[in-house]
């Protein structure tokens, strides 16, 4: 059983890597307590002594809430702070006279972050008015989710688990890295929706190559530790996360690991399962004498005439009416689409 548990390994490290695409947005697009930055208050406050509560209360409106409101993040004093003159005890009060008179008005100059570290909101000011691109962000994720499950499923059908696997990890890997150097907010989306439409569905071709390398008995056990594999790989990501408070290098760290995947080439073999659907018994047959030559095991007699199930026919085609095509199979569709 060498072999299995040797692919297995290194699949599940392969569904660890996979978190940070998954649920990265929790720490990339981290919001910290912010507020406008507005010109002259710190040297005011500097020359006042004032602690940051008091210029706080003295210089953000409606900070009563500790920033709970929508106009101590996003909006601020009309008012120069840089007039001479200004009382330091109620410097609203000696501005304009009536505090409550005072208008109020966007953050032109942007924003002041309470973080020591960074993340796509406090570099690209996703906040406020602009706070919806964070979600456009991650909706990008999703349906790159959406698309490259049900596409790249098909190629592993077609073509063949392991080319899909590594072609996805290579794209992943490489999107990944141009991601941690985007030069805006553009290029981050399109980077991360490059990942969306393949890291799912590598992520799914991975699960569906160690079921098919063992027997039927087997794949429930192996299909529950790969997706322990992914809830491993959410600590290792916290982590992280904890040790780089910066988005660019935290990104840049968890894609680095994806280029080692590519190993993958030497380490795994193809299934078995798709090269007997394909009418490629002798490489199928390779295969098996190599998983079970790793294992120390002697093939039975009976593996000898390998053959598919319809021998003489054509090579089985993949169908996405093959979801729907027996009463068994429709109903086990139907099951997991209302799970998930």
């Amino acid at each position: 059983l060498f072999k299995h548990k040797r692919a297995l390994f290194v699949l599940c490290l392969l569904s660890a890597a996979f978190t940070p695409v998954y649920v990265g947005v929790v720490f990339f697009g981290f919001i910290p307590e912010h507020r406008c930055f507005s010109p002259g208050v710190a040297e005011l406050s500097q020359r006042c002594g004032w602690s940051l509560e008091e210029q706080l209360n003295y210089t953000v409106p409606e900070w009563g809430g500790h920033g709970a409101g929508f106009s101590s993040r996003c909006r601020r004093y009309e008012v120069d702070w840089n007039t001479t003159g200004i009382s330091c005890s109620d410097p609203l009060g000696s501005l304009v006279g009536n505090r409550s008179a005072v208008s109020l008005g966007p953050c032109w100059d942007g924003w002041v972050y309470d973080t020591p570290g960074t993340s796509l909101v406090t570099e690209f000011n996703l906040v406020c008015e602009d706070s919806w691109k964070l979600d456009l962000f991650q909706s990008c994720v999703n349906a790159g989710f959406f698309l490259g499950s049900v596409s790249i499923g098909y190629i592993a059908d077609r073509f063949g688990r392991k080319l899909c696997l590594l072609v996805t990890v290579l794209i992943n890997a490489v999107s990944g890295v141009l991601m941690a150097f985007a030069p805006s907010y553009t290029w981050t989306v399109i980077f991360r929706l490059i990942q969306g439409l393949v890291s799912k569905g590598g992520w799914l071709t991975g699960y569906v190559l160690i079921a098919e390398f063992v027997g039927s008995n087997y794949r429930r056990a192996v299909g529950i530790t790969y997706q322990l594999a992914f809830t491993l790989g959410l600590l290792i990501l916290t982590a992280l996360a904890y040790v780089l408070p910066h988005w660019r290098w935290l990104q840049l760290t968890v894609t680095l690991p994806n280029f080692f995947f590519l190993l993958y080439y030497w380490c795994l073999p193809e299934s078995p399962r798709w090269l007997i659907s394909q009418k490629q018994n002798d490489k199928a047959m390779e295969a098996i004498k190599h998983i079970a030559k790793g294992n120390k095991k002697n093939l039975p007699f009976s593996f000898q005439n390998l053959s598919s199930e319809d021998e003489d026919g054509e090579k089985l085609k993949p169908s996405f009416l093959d979801l729907v095509r027996t009463p068994q199979i429709r109903k086990h569709t139907f099951i997991l689409m209302y799970s998930w």
